[in-house]
């Protein structure tokens, strides 16, 4: 099974219109780095849900994910979004410095060649531009758990589970300044402890 299949056959098990989890703090972190103009890429764009968001808040926004049953769900969903499939997860075919903005909700930790991803995710960004993430929270209190408990370890480290990264503050800091960010800022909100959200500014070299 190659990487279209299984995401797709993933999709497919999922019922239709779930709310993405923790939706509330991270639509509410997102929309505090838009502004009304400005040229959104939502990668793993899922349902739609973001990006009906991003556009309501007056940005204009790219929907774009690796499987074509979330954006089929997309189209139903929110008719007159902007959404395209990613065929090649290698290139991306979108020119280069396009958007002002780049949001990749709970994307990451799923993704294989971390740094040909993010090569591509800087190619297409304008310099100076925001990369707003969020990504689950792997951090002292998330080993610990996982060290003391048989259940917890499973739930976290599940081999079953399509995440293939897990990402604490400070490693997910580093790989941000390695792959030519800065101003680089991650918070973990009370509401949703258990997520890394970071706003970070595309180096201009």
């Amino acid at each position: 099974m190659g990487p279209s299949e299984y995401h797709e056959a993933l999709w497919r098990e999922l019922p239709k219109g779930l709310e993405p989890a923790a939706f509330g703090p991270r639509l509410a972190f997102l929309l505090d780095s838009v502004r009304p103009g400005q040229r959104v890429l939502d990668v793993g764009c899922g349902e739609g849900a973001f990006a009906a968001e991003l556009v309501r808040a007056g940005a204009e926004v790219l929907g774009l994910d690796v499987a074509e049953e979330p954006l089929r769900r997309a189209r139903a969903a929110h008719p007159g979004l902007e959404l395209r499939l990613l065929a090649s997860e290698t290139r991306w075919e979108l020119e280069d410095c396009s958007f002002d903005l780049v949001w990749a909700g709970e994307v990451i930790e799923h993704v294989a060649d971390t740094a040909g991803w993010f090569s591509e995710l800087r190619r297409v960004m304008r310099s100076g531009g925001a990369l707003v993430l969020s990504t689950p929270a792997v951090g002292r209190r998330e080993l610990l758990a996982a060290a003391v408990s048989r259940r917890a370890f499973a739930a976290r480290f599940d081999p079953r589970a399509d995440h293939l990264r897990f990402y604490s503050a400070a490693s997910l800091r580093a790989l941000l300044e390695d792959v030519g960010f800065e101003q680089i800022a991650i918070s973990r909100r009370r509401s949703s402890p258990g997520l890394l959200l970071c706003r970070a500014v595309r180096s201009r070299f």
